[in-house]
């Protein structure tokens, strides 16, 4: 049996032929009456698109596409985008936004169909099969840090979008980004990068047989102070170890990942003090806000063919860490000490996820079947405090937390025809934890239970033209602090109303894709997704803040153009209208919900000689208030990459950010802060984080 091949039970009569195939199959001879044969069904054929879903390592069984804002990129895809900070190489997904508001070393703020997903309340995000977002987090519910990515180990990236997949649950509400690790990197390289404004990055990565196995090793040191006032004074070092056997469907993978970090952080500034001389663009009302985080890890990956069918086990256990400094209302709360204040964030984490994939054909119907198993526990220490200088006024609140999820989750796919099959699917989602708080009144325990179907259907193709429609309930989870309280634990009297643990979310999107014109791949996806509430941990505050219930309608339109063997063109649109959908006099429009983003660019260059990027992305003007009458700016930004790539492995590359030297911002909020001198009740005002100004990285590279 070949890699990815799956057992099937067929059966067959002359009246009941099998379906077609792109690559003939041998089978064995049979007579005309019904025969029950057991036989490999082989990889599921290109779709319209060209690609099947799934990559090497992430999903059992071999699926082809089910949606039609489904979508593969590649690791060298993803290398060739210039960028500034590793999370911006995300934006390779489209109609997907990374920003940050705060020092390098931050998880980065997210925007996605409609939704400005804080650091990563609907996006869920995964690399090598562990989950990085982070439930009862002491920064903000879902927080999904991924600065201990190293890109040049990116084998796929997978992206799914809405809540239409059975083996996604919670954080997958919006979408669904899937990072995948190579094994094996073809050539040892080194990389020394120098740039604008102290940046530094070194980087060495390589593979050797071992056993009968890969080992693959991995190193990457950065610093950076940035064009800030007070430099960032960024120091990360990341690492990886990996050893493997096998293939993706029959052996394993045994990885070991370490990450830490420190810096300084210019968060959002008033725009009051920039416009009155009291701070530059480049400011910081608060020198000594800033952060230190680390997470290190161990997981492994198993799989298996048999001819019962493909078995894939995950297990890790996750140790992490953060504390970050924050200042963002500077003398409202504490005219006399200022506001800034202290989070951390230490935790386990441990899990499963195992699946077993499965084909038959009845009747002449090609069915896939997957069924699954996750389980994930976490164990946090979580805190907030009242700082000046980072030095501890007070304790807001102090919590330990045991939280824990098991999902059980089954879907079929059926090629009912040569253009119609359909994928039925369910899951079955238990929450639970308990938490044992400082203020005895805000522990408890709490639980949750929902079950979500899903469905869709595929039509298609006719003209090398498929047609997507898809169905289905999701979740949110909300930080289970929320789900005991019942007292503000900034006073310990004022009685507080606890919140669900989960919050039920439902989606529909139909679309198409084409590759009707030679080189071109093109997707149309329109889309709706209803919340029940937004409800959201107020990691600054301790408490959290009901929200109301909201409807985002939107459309896609994703383009690829490979319009020579070396060059590529791509461009994205994407539109949402997000609304509150029940009545309130302040207004329907949800404060930070983009409605217009698009990106696009030309990448060129071949396996030597001369290469390049050129890329724009486009963000939208939002709403900062319920009532739409304080506006963000739209942002304009593009990138740019020239190098030459010699025989010998040498490579030479100049990165220019922000080519045009825009001076617009990377997010904004409104709300009320206090300066100095300023009314006791303080001002309502525009905070904005500057985009960093133009900036060139030139990167030394050698592959052996």
């Amino acid at each position: 049996m070949t890699p990815g091949q799956l057992p099937a039970v067929t059966v067959t009569s002359p009246d009941n032929p099998p379906p077609k195939r792109t690559k003939p199959t041998p089978r064995p001879a049979r007579s005309a009456r019904s025969t029950t044969a057991v036989q490999p069904i082989p990889p599921a054929a290109p779709s319209a698109s060209g690609v099947t879903s799934g990559s090497a390592t992430s999903g059992p069984g071999n699926l082809q596409p089910t949606a039609a804002s489904e979508k593969i990129i590649s690791g060298e895809e993803l290398n060739a985008r210039p960028a500034a900070r590793v999370g911006e190489l995300l934006e390779a997904v489209p109609g997907l936004i990374v920003t940050q508001h705060s020092g390098e070393g931050k998880a980065n703020q997210y925007f996605l169909r409609g939704f400005n997903l804080d650091h990563g309340t609907d996006l869920a995000i995964s690399v090598d099969g562990m989950p990085v977002n982070m439930p009862t987090h002491g920064h903000g519910q879902g927080y999904a840090d991924i600065n201990f990515l190293i890109p040049e180990l990116v084998q796929s990236v997978n992206v799914r979008k809405g809540p239409y997949f059975a083996d996604k649950s919670d954080f997958a509400s919006a979408g669904a980004v899937d990072i995948d690790y190579v094994s094996k990197l073809p050539n040892n390289i080194a990389e020394l990068t120098f740039g604008s404004f102290g940046y530094q990055r070194a980087l060495a990565a390589g593979s050797t047989a071992a056993g009968n196995g890969t080992l693959l090793t991995a190193f990457e040191a950065d610093k950076y102070n940035g064009p800030w006032d007070v430099p960032d004074n960024v120091r990360k070092l990341n690492g990886v170890l990996r050893y493997s056997q096998g293939t993706a469907t029959d052996g394993f993978t045994l990885s070991a990942m370490a990450y830490a970090n420190g810096w300084n952080a210019t968060d959002q500034v008033a725009q009051r003090a920039i416009d009155q001389g009291v701070i530059g663009r480049l400011g910081s009302l608060d020198p000594t806000d800033g952060g230190t985080s680390s997470r290190f890890s161990l997981s492994s990956n198993w799989a298996q063919s048999s001819a019962y069918g493909e078995t894939k086990v995950n297990a890790y256990v996750i140790r992490s860490s953060l504390q970050l400094f924050n200042d963002f209302t500077y003398f409202l709360d504490d005219p006399v000490n200022g506001d800034q204040f202290s989070q951390t964030d230490r935790r386990t984490v441990y899990g499963l996820d195992a699946s077993h994939a499965f084909a038959v054909r009845f009747a002449g119907i090609e069915t896939q079947t997957r069924v699954g198993l996750q389980t994930r526990g976490d164990d946090i220490d979580v805190g907030l405090f009242k700082t000046i200088a980072r030095e501890t006024l007070s304790i807001v609140r102090e919590d330990s937390v045991k939280e824990g999820n098991v999902g059980l989750w089954a879907d079929t796919t059926a090629r009912w025809t040569d253009w119609l099959r359909t994928t039925v699917g369910i899951r079955e989602d238990y929450f639970a934890g308990r938490v044992v708080s400082d203020t005895p009144q805000n522990s408890g325990n709490a639980q949750a239970s929902m079950t979500s179907p899903k469905a869709g259907i595929v039509l298609g193709p006719w003209y090398r033209t498929e047609f997507y429609g898809n169905a289905g309930y999701g979740l949110h989870s909300n930080d289970i602090r929320g789900a005991t309280i019942t007292v503000d634990p900034n006073d310990k009297v004022t009685p507080l109303d606890r919140v669900p643990l989960l919050v039920r979310s439902k989606g529909a999107e139909i679309g198409i894709r084409t590759k009707v014109i030679d080189g071109l791949t093109s997707t149309l996806a329109v889309f709706v997704l209803d919340f029940d509430s937004e409800l959201l941990f107020v990691g600054d505050a301790g408490t959290t803040e009901p929200s109301r219930p909201s409807r985002r309608l939107g459309v896609e339109w994703t383009n690829q153009y490979k319009m020579l063997p070396w060059m590529t063109f791509d461009f994205d649109l994407a539109y949402t209208r997000a609304r509150f959908t029940n009545f309130d006099p302040v207004g329907d429009f949800i404060p930070g919900a983009p409605a217009w983003v698009a990106s696009g660019g030309v990448t060129f260059g071949a396996d030597s000689g001369w290469f390049g990027a050129l890329r724009g992305r486009y963000f939208g003007p939002r709403p900062l208030i319920e009532d739409d009458s304080v506006r963000s700016q739209p942002s304009l930004i593009f990138n740019a990459r020239a190098g030459y790539k010699f025989d010998n492995g040498l490579r030479m590359q100049l990165d220019v950010l922000n080519l045009f030297n825009a001076k617009t911002n990377e997010i904004e909020y409104y709300y009320l802060s206090r300066l100095p001198g300023e009314p006791i009740d303080g001002v309502a005002d525009r905070h904005v984080h500057p985009a960093e100004p133009l900036a060139v990285r030139l990167t030394l590279a050698a592959k052996f």
